[in-house]
């Protein structure tokens, strides 16, 4: 497993009955999980003393309640800094379990000795993006959302990275990776980080079990001549990590050899010192991953 354990500004408290104790920065969160099926005592006051609890619904979805949180404050990773917003569906803007994938990205990208071009898809509010352009890539950052990709520039700003060379697309990923084939534009790294299920700008649906393959096969037409990496996440339990090592042989690896590996993502968990899965991921890359 890769676990994200450089946060100084984030932590997994405690989790315990479908819930998860979080601390982002100066506020303590509440917030549900599902892979949280076990319980346990709930003796961390955080619990009864948090700033934000997301109740999820049985009907689906669910509300926040709040106790003396801002509706916006700012946690740093490392040299970036990201803005934080309780949102819908129990989000904040950010999955600090990420940070693992960063990392190793990010090393790559400064060991590579040469300009590097990289792709972000479902880029979200930029962590990818940000930590990519801080470690000296360029970087095309695409999400349908514009909200998101507004999201994602004031992240830039916090940490420093307005003036880095990054490209901010407001596009449906797919429609935006064949245009780019077309034009015949290449990429030395590509991040894709695809929900289980979404909509495009236009209604274009996604589910990730039927879409995720075709589009794994379309970006790697986008791979230069001597890429560096390909990375692939997924919080659709039904997809082993296995399953992402099995399409980036096929689709990657084939043509450029290199070195493929998959493995769950996860966060230590402070109480118990146990650590808590948050999907998985899926690297190939030139050299040994």
């Amino acid at each position: 497993m890769w676990i994200a354990d450089g946060w100084k500004d984030y932590e997994v408290i405690d989790c315990s009955e479908g819930e998860k104790l979080e601390r982002w920065g100066n506020y303590t969160l509440v917030r549900p999980d599902p892979q949280v099926i076990w319980s346990t005592p709930k003796t961390e006051k955080g619990w009864k003393h948090r700033n934000g609890h997301y109740h999820r619904s049985a009907k689906g979805g669910g509300e926040w309640e709040f106790f003396d949180l801002p509706q916006q404050w700012s946690i740093q990773y490392k040299e970036l800094t990201f803005q934080l917003k309780p949102f819908s569906f129990k989000h904040t803007g950010l999955f600090p379990e990420q940070a693992a994938n960063w990392d190793w990205f990010g090393s790559k990208i400064r060991e590579a000795g040469r300009p590097i071009r990289v792709l972000n898809l479902f880029a979200y509010t930029g962590g990818a993006t940000l930590a990519a352009a801080a470690a000296g890539a360029s970087v095309t950052h695409v999400d349908a959302s514009k909200g998101m990709v507004g999201w994602a520039k004031e992240n830039a700003k916090s940490s420093g990275l307005e003036s880095a060379p990054i490209r901010w697309i407001v596009d449906d990923c797919v429609k935006f990776v064949e245009r780019e084939i077309r034009r015949g534009n290449h990429y030395d790294g590509i991040i894709m980080d695809p929900p289980s299920y979404g909509r495009g700008p236009k209604g274009e649906i996604w589910k990730i079990e039927e879409s995720i393959h075709p589009l794994v096969r379309l970006c790697a037409q986008l791979l230069s001549d001597d890429p560096l990496f390909y990375l692939i996440n997924s919080y659709t339990t039904g997809l082993a990590p296995a399953v992402l090592t099995y399409m980036l042989s096929i689709e990657v690896a084939s043509k450029h050899g290199g070195f493929v590996q998959s493995e769950e993502v996860g966060l230590p968990v402070t109480r118990t010192a146990l650590v808590l899965p948050c999907g998985a991921s899926g690297r190939w890359s030139s050299t040994p991953v």
